[in-house]
């Protein structure tokens, strides 16, 4: 079979560079700016919430994505814009056909106890997060990979053993999928892809991921962890590009309190932290070289319980879609929020790549026109100020910005539509679990891109995705998701399937993100143009103060 060579990186070009690099560090100057480095190479951000899992097979959120990265390295990586780039693999080939992908494994990479990385270590990690004894809130993930055989993994009809991907040697790693996916190298780049290892699982079992028992083959090893405080990595030297890395400690600080946190930053304690809502007007003003707002590839919305144990009016879509209509989105962007976020019709962000946001009959009306159709709608359905009082209870994970969101839109819909909401928030762990379980009736979610192709977030709505805690469940909506998997152009049927989330109303959409945040502008490196937020403390440094 003819084979498409795709090869992305020259071992002679990481030499020169490793030795330049080399080189400058003895001048404590970057080996490609020539700024000034700093002696004290660490960097320290501050994070909302504890991570449920730092095990790449088991991470189901954004911040233990971070960590993943920077402990853990996959087969590719992304640079700066996001562009797919070497990691693990130095490249790959695929198949005329599309379905099979062999990956080259450089032969200088190493776990941190020193061990060579090689292509078993990630046919082991894949089976595994394919395994339904994992349990791995992120199995759906391999599914949407179309890897062969996946599906009946999933579902436990095969044994992990017959998944479609396996060990040539020890430098060669063969794929193969059950259907052409072209952006599947993006999909790589993902934490729940990277390679985990086994003899070390093995002996310590879910304790493998404390401090001590870890290995792991990122730019960072586990230094210490203290839960609801704060996680500590240090450099790799076994890291095959470890003397290209200048970021020497990477810190993780715990903090609930946004407010309490940027009063912290300003003192100078740490070196980035997401801005509170409302807040990036004054920050931008007074400091301009350290707030910062780009668009990310994430969406802010709730979800409608409308699943067999969620309320009863909620089973009305005319109920859904008004309170879907009773939202001012620009309330929310430009006095809640207020750090450059879109206001959000639908689910798919529209920075994605490729995808054209489709007409929304309710982003053309005004603001008074969505309210009045809002309150005809909840009329005909029985409810509203003329009709049974309606109330419910939303659910937030605990978060000052969260509530205000919650608290704004709670007025809305009490002010247009006569509708009570009691809010009741929970530390990130216990309510991913209560939403999951479907024990809520609203509540907050947020998505980001995977990848960045407009499949990353339709396929969290299909009806066996573990991500749809809507319990939304539509043939045609699966089907069209199924079809465009293979669609020489999916863009068309994405257009189609986000129409039925905006008639049907599973979900509210209320604006689409922007990574909105203050970094100490001594730190250099980081990727600002990457829309998934996707950053790697090894590309990190900081520099002198001049």
């Amino acid at each position: 079979m003819t084979l498409k060579t795709r090869l992305l990186a020259g071992a002679a070009l990481i030499a020169i560079a490793g030795a330049a690099h080399a080189e400058s560090h003895a001048m404590m100057e970057h080996p490609e700016t020539g700024e000034k480095l700093a002696a004290d190479q660490t960097f320290t951000y501050r994070v909302l919430d504890e991570f449920p899992s730092i095990d790449p097979n088991l991470i189901e959120d954004v911040e233990g994505s971070a960590i993943g990265r920077n402990l853990f390295e996959g087969l590719m990586n992304q640079d700066e814009k996001g562009e797919v780039v070497p990691g693990v693999a130095t490249g790959y080939e695929v198949s005329e056909d599309g379905m099979t992908y062999t990956f080259t494994l450089r032969d200088d990479a190493k776990w941190s106890n020193g061990e060579p990385v090689t292509a078993k270590d990630f046919v082991y990690s894949w089976q595994r997060a394919a395994d339904p004894a994992t349990a791995s809130e992120y199995q759906w993930y391999m599914g949407l990979m179309k890897i062969a055989n996946v599906d009946e993994v999933i579902a436990g009809d095969k044994e992990p053993s017959e998944l479609g991907v396996k060990a040539v040697d020890d430098h060669t790693l063969e794929v193969t999928l059950s259907q052409p996916l072209p952006y599947f190298p993006q999909m790589v780049t993902h934490t729940t892809t990277f390679p985990v290892p086994q003899s070390v699982i093995e002996e310590h079992g879910d304790a493998w991921t404390q401090p001590g028992n870890m290995v792991s083959n990122g730019a960072y090893v586990l230094e210490d962890r203290v839960p609801q405080e704060y996680i500590t990595l240090k450099k790799n030297p076994e890291y095959w590009d470890a003397e290209n890395v200048i970021i020497e400690e990477v810190k993780a600080l715990i903090i609930n309190d946004e407010n309490q946190a940027l009063t912290r930053y300003l003192a100078g304690e740490f070196d980035q932290t997401d801005v509170p809502a409302g807040q990036f007007p004054r920050l931008a003003e007074e400091y301009p070289a350290q707030a910062i707002s780009v668009p990310n590839l994430c969406t802010y919305y709730y979800n409608l319980n409308v699943s067999d144990s969620g309320p009863e009016a909620l089973k009305d879509p005319k109920v859904r879609e008004a309170l879907y209509l009773a939202i001012d989105r620009d309330v929310v962007v430009d006095n809640v929020v207020a750090g450059g976020q879109k206001p959000a019709y639908t689910l798919t962000h529209w920075a994605t790549a490729g995808f054209e946001v489709p007409a929304v009959e309710a982003a053309q009306m005004t603001q008074q026109e969505r309210n009045a159709k809002a309150q005809e709608l909840l009329a005909e359905a029985g409810y509203g100020k003329d009709g049974e009082p309606l109330s419910f209870d939303l659910l937030y994970n605990t978060s000052e910005s969260h509530k205000q969101v919650a608290t704004a839109i709670g007025q809305m819909w009490k002010q247009t539509l006569g509708v009570e909401i009691s809010m009741a928030n929970m530390e990130w762990q216990t309510f991913l679990e209560e939403r999951h379980n479907k024990n809520y009736e609203i509540a907050r979610a947020g998505w980001c891109a995977d990848y960045n192709e407009a499949s990353s977030f339709l396929d969290i709505m299909d009806s066996g995705s573990s991500y749809n805690d809507s319990g939304f469940n539509n043939a045609d909506y699966d089907g069209l998701l199924a079809e465009a998997k293979t669609a020489e152009d999916p863009l068309p049927l994405y257009t189609q399937a986000e129409e039925i989330l905006t008639q049907e109303f599973p979900i509210l959409p209320i604006y689409h993100y922007a990574t909105v945040f203050m970094m100490d502008d001594a730190i250099k490196g980081y990727p600002l143009e990457n829309a998934q937020d996707n950053w790697y403390a090894k590309d990190l440094y900081r520099v002198a103060a001049e």
